[in-house]
C-alpha cells in the first residue's frame, strides 16, 4: 500500500519565479537540446565519455507526480565538463549502475536532492559525493530556494519554468519540454561554484559537507501508519463508523490507482471519499447522485466504491478506527501543550526564542539550523539530569548533525531549565 498523499497534483517547483525584468531569460540550452537516449548502445557512449569527462557531474530527473502512482524518474539529465548534457529514458533503459563507475568518486550537483534520490537509487545510481543547491542556498539564508530563483539572484539569468508539474511519462516528450529539462542541468555547476564559494566566505563548508551527507545516508522515508487519515477534509467527520468508510474508500482507491500507476487523487478526489462518508448512501443510486460518482468514469467504478462502504457498513464497533488517530509516542499537537502540559510549552518557546535569535545571527534559516521537530521532541521530553551531556546526546539521538548540537547545546540547556 503506498502512503503518498493523493493530491491532484505534485508540483516539484515550490515557488513561482518572480524575475526582474532586467534580468535575461535563457531560452536555449548552450549545446543545443539533444535527444534522450533509449539504445543499450547510445548508454555504452554515454559511459565512456562520462569517464572521460571531468570534474562534478550535475543530475537531475523528472517524474510525474501528480499523474502516476508511482514515482519513478522518467528521464534522467546529466551534465559534465567535457561531455555535455546528456538525457536518459529509463523506461527504455531501466538499469543505469554502469554509470557509477564511470562517474567514480566525484561529487553529484542537485537541486533538492532529497527529491531526486530515491529515484535515482530504482535505476542503480547512487553519489559517493554530494553538493546540494538547494540545500546550501537555505544555509546561505535564501528564503526563495527554487531553482529558477537561485539561478537569477546568484548567476543573474533567468530560467522559463513551465513543465515543473507535467506528466512526463508522456511519450514523446515535447520538444520544449526537453529544453526545460536541459536547461535545469545547464547551470547547477555554475551556480555550485557561485554557493561555495559564498559557504567559503561566510564559514559554513563544514555544515554544508555535514548536511549534504546526511541527505546522500538518509534511509527511506518509513511508510506511515494509517496514511487515510490525511485525506484531505477528514476534520469535517467525527464518528468513527463515518472513518471507517473513509478508511474503506481511500484503500479502494488506492489499490485501484496501483495497480493502474495513475496518481490516487485522480482517481477519486479526496473531496468526494469525504461526501459519501458524510452522506452514507444506502444504495449504489444514491452513491452515483453525490457529486463526481455521477460522472462516466466513476459510474464505471461504482460497485468498487459503494463496495468499499458496504465493507464499512458491516464492521462491528470493535473494528471501527479510533476517532484519536493511532497510538503514537504519547506527544500531542503543539496546539494543545498549553493546556495538557504548561511547562512543556514554556519550554518549547523558550528553545524557539534562542534558535530563531540565534538563526539571526548565523543568517541562516531557523529550520536548518535546527529542525522544528527535533525542538519538540527535546522540549517535550527532555533528558535527565539536564546538562549539556544528555541534551548534547538527545540532540544526537534525534538526528542533529554535529555542528547543529555545537551551536546550539549551551543555549538549549538554558532553555530547558
Amino acid at each position: 500500500m503506498s502512503d503518498q498523499e493523493p493530491t491532484e497534483a505534485a508540483p516539484t517547483e515550490a515557488e513561482p519565479d518572480q524575475a526582474e525584468p532586467d534580468a535575461p531569460l535563457l531560452r536555449e540550452p548552450a549545446d543545443g537540446v539533444p535527444e534522450p537516449i533509449t539504445t543499450a548502445a547510445e548508454l555504452d557512449d554515454l559511459v565512456e565519455r562520462m569517464r572521460a569527462g571531468r570534474g562534478p557531474v550535475a543530475i537531475d530527473a523528472e517524474r510525474a507526480s501528480g499523474y502516476r502512482y508511482s514515482q519513478r524518474a522518467y528521464l534522467v539529465q546529466l551534465r559534465r565538463a567535457g561531455v555535455g548534457t546528456a538525457m536518459i529514458d529509463p523506461t527504455d533503459l531501466p538499469a543505469l549502475a554502469r554509470l557509477n563507475d564511470a562517474i567514480g568518486d566525484v561529487e553529484w550537483v542537485l537541486h533538492a536532492a532529497n527529491q531526486d534520490l530515491p529515484c535515482l537509487a530504482e535505476l542503480g545510481l547512487f553519489p559517493t559525493r554530494l553538493f546540494d543547491t538547494e540545500l546550501a542556498g537555505r544555509l546561505l539564508g535564501d528564503e526563495r530556494v527554487a531553482l529558477g530563483t537561485m539561478v537569477e539572484q546568484h548567476l543573474g539569468v533567468r530560467l522559463e519554468k513551465g513543465h515543473s508539474a507535467a506528466d512526463w511519462s508522456t511519450r514523446p516528450l515535447p520538444h520544449d519540454w526537453l529544453v526545460y529539462a536541459a536547461l535545469d542541468v545547464e547551470l547547477l555547476l555554475p551556480l555550485r561554484d557561485v554557493l561555495d564559494e559564498a559557504l567559503r566566505e561566510s564559514g559554513k563548508q563544514e555544515w554544508a559537507r555535514q548536511e549534504f551527507e546526511a541527505v546522500r545516508l538518509a534511509p527511506a522515508a518509513p511508510q506511515r501508519t494509517e496514511p487515510w487519515r490525511r485525506t484531505s477534509g477528514i476534520h469535517k467527520v467525527r464518528s468513527r463508523r463515518q472513518l471507517a468508510a473513509i478508511r474503506a474508500l481511500w484503500e479502494a482507491r488506492d489499490e485501484y490507482a496501483a495497480q493502474r500507476d495513475i496518481a490516487p487523487g485522480r482517481v477519486l478526489p479526496d473531496s468526494a471519499i469525504i461526501d459519501a462518508a458524510r452522506v452514507d448512501p444506502k444504495r449504489s443510486a444514491e452513491l452515483a447522485a453525490l457529486p463526481v460518482f455521477g460522472g462516466p468514469r466513476q459510474r464505471r467504478q461504482l460497485a468498487r466504491w459503494f463496495g468499499a462502504l458496504e465493507s464499512a457498513r458491516r464492521l462491528p464497533d470493535s473494528e471501527l478506527p479510533s476517532s484519536t488517530g493511532p497510538a503514537g509516542d504519547g506527544m500531542p499537537p503543539t496546539s494543545r501543550w498549553r493546556d495538557r502540559e504548561p511547562e512543556a510549552a514554556d519550554r518549547l518557546a523558550r528553545c524557539r526564542e534562542f534558535v530563531t535569535a540565534l538563526a539571526e545571527q548565523h543568517h541562516v534559516l531557523a529550520q536548518n539550523l535546527l529542525a522544528s521537530e527535533v525542538l519538540r521532541r527535546l522540549a517535550w521530553q527532555p533528558p535527565q539530569p539536564i546538562e549539556e551531556t544528555t541534551v548534547r546526546a538527545r540532540l544526537a539521538e534525534l538526528g542533529a548533525r554535529p555542528w547543529q548540537i555545537e551551536l546550539t547545546v549551551a543555549g538549549l540547556v538554558a532553555a530547558l531549565t
